[in-house]
C-alpha cells in the first residue's frame, strides 16, 4: 500500500470518529484489533470509543501531525474539549481543556489492527 493511500484511510478512519458513524467503523477497524496491547476486538473498540463520546459529548478529533510509513501511522491528534466528569482520573467536571496525544497503528489488510496511545496528561492538569 502507498503511503497516501494509507493516510487516506485514516483520515477517511478520523472523520468516521467525528461523524461518529459506528456501523462504518469495520470498514477501517480489523476485527481482532487490541488498543495499548489489550485486545479488545471490533465491538470492544467500538465500546470504547461510544464511552469517550459520552464522557467528552463535544469530542472531536483533530490530526495536527501524520505520518504514514505503510503499513503504519504515526499522528499526533490535538484535543479541545469538555469532559462532564472524571477523565484519566482527573475531576475535569465540564472545564475545558486541550491536550493531544501521541498515536501509533499498525494496518494489516488495509484496516487498523493495533493501536499504541499515549495522552498527555500533564497538559491537561496544568490547566486544571
Amino acid at each position: 500500500m502507498r503511503r497516501d493511500d494509507l493516510a487516506a484511510i485514516y483520515h477517511a478512519y478520523i472523520a468516521c470518529l467525528n461523524r461518529q458513524d459506528w456501523p462504518a467503523l469495520s470498514q477501517f477497524v480489523h476485527d481482532d484489533v487490541a488498543h495499548n496491547a489489550r485486545p479488545l476486538g471490533l465491538s470492544g473498540y467500538r465500546a470504547m470509543l461510544e464511552q469517550d463520546f459520552r464522557e467528552i459529548p463535544d469530542l472531536r478529533f483533530d490530526i495536527e501531525m501524520l505520518l504514514s510509513d505503510p503499513p503504519r501511522i504515526a499522528a499526533r491528534l490535538r484535543f479541545d474539549c469538555a469532559p462532564v466528569g472524571t477523565f484519566l482520573g482527573l475531576a475535569v467536571n465540564g472545564k475545558r481543556i486541550s491536550f493531544c496525544e501521541n498515536v501509533f497503528y499498525a494496518f494489516h489488510d488495509g484496516k487498523i489492527r493495533q493501536v499504541w496511545s499515549v495522552i498527555d496528561k500533564a497538559a491537561i492538569e496544568a490547566q486544571l
